[in-house]
């Protein structure tokens, strides 16, 4: 009940003007576990004014199980605690950094940290806040970022690819190193464990070799090609399969082919065509075969396809060369950090068209223009307060308010 300004938990005092609607005024009586106001916690005893017949609620409070979004609770005879997992906060962990989403335009937000944020841009998007639209005509991809996403395009679904297929492209890599690694090109087909009835066509990077596979639903046919001539800047794939029987050519090599096994002859798949990446990207989720660790790292341009013998090559998408989505793509030989400025010995790390500062010790913010407060956790050293306890800033240190039943310089004692 809210009377003179004030905020009353049980009951009115009686001295308080208090309009009753129908007989006598009963405290509340049982446990009041947290106190929240908007998004301010309150803590009931410390910031409590004065009170009276208020006694330690004696029921274990984890029984409750108060702790939000994963979090542990732990507790003794006086106190309890929510121990937290990654990117939440708040004393039952019922804070998350991206609750205040500031990206725009659609973008991933992800928690750099519990204060800041990085916005992952959607297709077009680029800057800190994914606020600036940027042309695409040669698309850039960044691989796996530090996060755990990749880079993609997400094309509309390729028809009348049952029978006949052939595709032709380009890519450039980042660097000699990616084209050691296990990197996506393209993917189309079913999510799954790798059975047999799942259909797929997908394409990468293994050990410096074009990997080129398919499964009609009786089994996977795999071509891989020569190792790649690093010295060329430029490499140029063309691949096909008309019924069992596919091809692949890379470079100047010789052509390969290959035929799948089993009796099916037709390539079954309903999915989106994912250029550079996969949008919910764990190796498990791609079916049997070989399953690229990682995302493209580097330009891929000129995709086409053609369906039939008797049709021109043409580029995915609808309307065509237009993707239904993606994230983290830039222009091939542009860099966003070119228009970023980070503060205060920060470096700025780009990743596709997705930009950020990465701050220095005691730096925070957008730009590491802010200071971490002593209280913040991500301060170094930490503050001392023992966990349950409230650390407050002070113009020289910090200090700690304790919970009930706790007292010391750090809440340390019982």
């Amino acid at each position: 009940q809210i009377t003179f300004g004030s905020i009353f938990l049980g009951k009115v005092p009686v001295h308080e003007e208090v309009h009753q609607c129908a007989g006598q005024i009963y405290g509340y009586k049982g446990c009041i576990r947290d106190f929240q106001v908007n998004q301010k916690e309150l803590f009931i005893i410390d910031e409590a004014l004065e009170g009276r017949n208020v006694e330690n609620c004696n029921v274990p409070i984890c029984d409750y199980h108060p702790c939000h979004n994963g979090g542990t609770c732990t507790s003794d005879e006086e106190n309890w605690y929510c121990e937290c997992p990654k990117l939440y906060t708040g004393k039952l962990c019922q804070f998350a950094t991206c609750d205040e989403n500031p990206c725009g335009h659609g973008a991933t937000c992800f928690p750099k940290s519990k204060r800041d944020v990085v916005c992952l841009c959607p297709y077009g998007r680029s800057g800190i806040l994914c606020s600036d639209a940027i042309n695409i005509t040669q698309p850039s991809f960044s691989g796996t970022d530090v996060f755990g996403y990749t880079s993609f395009l997400a094309y509309s679904a390729i028809p009348n690819i049952t029978s006949y297929y052939e595709f032709r492209l380009k890519f450039q890599l980042a660097n000699h190193h990616s084209a050691l690694q296990d990197n996506l090109i393209f993917f189309t087909g079913q999510k799954g464990q790798g059975l047999n009835g799942d259909d797929f066509l997908e394409l990468g990077l293994h050990n410096g070799r074009v990997v080129y596979s398919y499964n009609l639903g009786s089994g996977t046919a795999t071509i891989i090609s020569k190792p790649l001539d690093l010295t060329l800047n430029i490499h140029v794939i063309h691949l096909g399969r008309n019924l069992q029987k596919g091809w692949l050519k890379v470079d100047d090599q010789k052509n390969k082919t290959v035929t799948s096994p089993g009796r099916l002859v037709g390539l079954n798949v309903f999915s989106q065509f994912y250029l550079g990446g996969y949008r919910e990207y764990t190796p498990e989720l791609l079916p049997k075969g070989p399953r690229f660790k990682n995302g493209f790292q580097g330009c891929i341009f000129n995709v086409q396809v053609r369906t039939s013998l008797n049709q021109g090559f043409k580029s995915p998408g609808t309307p065509e060369g237009h993707p239904n989505s993606g994230r983290s793509v830039g222009q091939c030989k542009d860099s966003p950090c070119s228009l970023i400025k980070c503060r205060n010995g920060g470096k700025c790390i780009e990743t596709g068209s997705t930009v950020y500062c990465d701050c220095l010790t005691g730096w925070k913010g957008a730009f590491c223009t802010e200071t971490v407060s002593v209280c913040e956790p991500e301060h170094d050293p930490p503050h001392l307060c023992q966990q349950g306890s409230t650390c407050v800033p002070l113009p020289n240190g910090y200090t700690c308010h304790c919970p009930l039943g706790t007292t010391g310089t750090y809440c340390e004692q019982g």
